[in-house]
């Protein structure tokens, strides 16, 4: 019997929509959870057609985090000589590259984030460039309360978005962050009543940044992952290289244009992309 898909993906206007539909799981991630995601943001970033992701989900819970039966079954973590436990540092490697790929997307990537988000649904959506909540939205790092170490990104990107205080404390205690206090500090862009209203108002976003022209926005998301770690005088000389990469008097011209006559732009995709390997 074939397994249900973990997801749905469907491309409207450039908006690449990703649903979690395992709602029964609480959209747990399980194996083929992440062979399917790996194999999706691979499709997405080689391609063209799509200018943003919006990730989304069903049921009560964004995700439950990790499914832990695949711990005791499909992956097995040999913790009983050095070779077995040099194996889990290359197996959480591979893991972290999964989620590492949405904030490697040549398109902005954003997370619509209703009920829980717990454990490795923290890691995914801290590699989400903009993430909006449900009012009864919260965020648990799940991974202390079961006696481990939040290891797929969240510790490393989490530090990044919010205070280090908060990180430190939702670190150590498993405590939940609801969406208000997310959006206090900064974790979370917009709070909805709704499922309904979340997903309404992501998508607004999501069409706004596809109306604009692509390479400029690729340019602005390498810009602002680059500044975040480097210092700011490092960071205004990649701006400047970068700059010159992609200026374009066309798309400035297109973009005055369309402004003064009250239209939508008309912006080339980015090129496609093809591996050598694929050659």
């Amino acid at each position: 019997m074939t397994p249900q898909p973990c997801f749905s993906l469907t491309l409207e206007n450039h908006i690449a929509h990703l649903v979690l539909n395992r709602p029964e799981a609480m959209n747990t991630m399980n194996p083929q959870f992440w062979r399917e995601l790996d194999a999706v943001l691979t499709q997405l970033h080689t391609r063209s057609e799509a200018r943003v992701l919006l990730i989304s989900s069903t049921g009560k819970h964004f995700s439950a985090g990790m499914a832990l039966e695949a711990f005791g079954g499909a992956i097995t973590l040999d913790e009983r000589s050095a070779e077995g436990r040099a194996a889990i540092f290359d197996l959480l490697t591979d893991m972290q590259a999964t989620f590492s790929k949405l904030e490697a997307l040549r398109i902005p990537v954003i997370a619509a984030i209703q009920g829980g988000c717990i454990g490795g649904a923290v890691d995914m959506v801290s590699a989400c460039c903009l993430r909006y909540a449900t009012a009864d939205a919260f965020f648990c790092s799940q991974e202390i309360n079961i006696g481990m170490v939040a290891d797929v990104g969240t510790l490393q990107r989490l530090p990044k978005l919010i205070p280090m205080g908060v990180v430190k404390e939702l670190a150590y205690t498993g405590r939940r962050l609801p969406a208000s206090q997310a959006l206090g500090y900064g974790l979370v862009n917009q709070v909805f009543d709704t499922p309904e209203a979340l997903l309404a108002g992501a998508m607004a976003v999501a069409g706004e940044i596809a109306a604009k022209p692509p390479v400029a926005i690729w340019g602005s998301k390498q810009a602002l992952h680059y500044a975040r770690d480097h210092s700011v005088d490092d960071a205004l000389k990649q701006m400047g290289w970068l700059q010159g990469a992609i200026w374009s008097n066309r798309h400035v011209l297109e973009a005055v244009t369309a402004m003064k006559e009250k239209r939508a732009g008309q912006f080339p995709p980015l090129a496609q992309l093809k591996s050598f390997r694929d050659c």
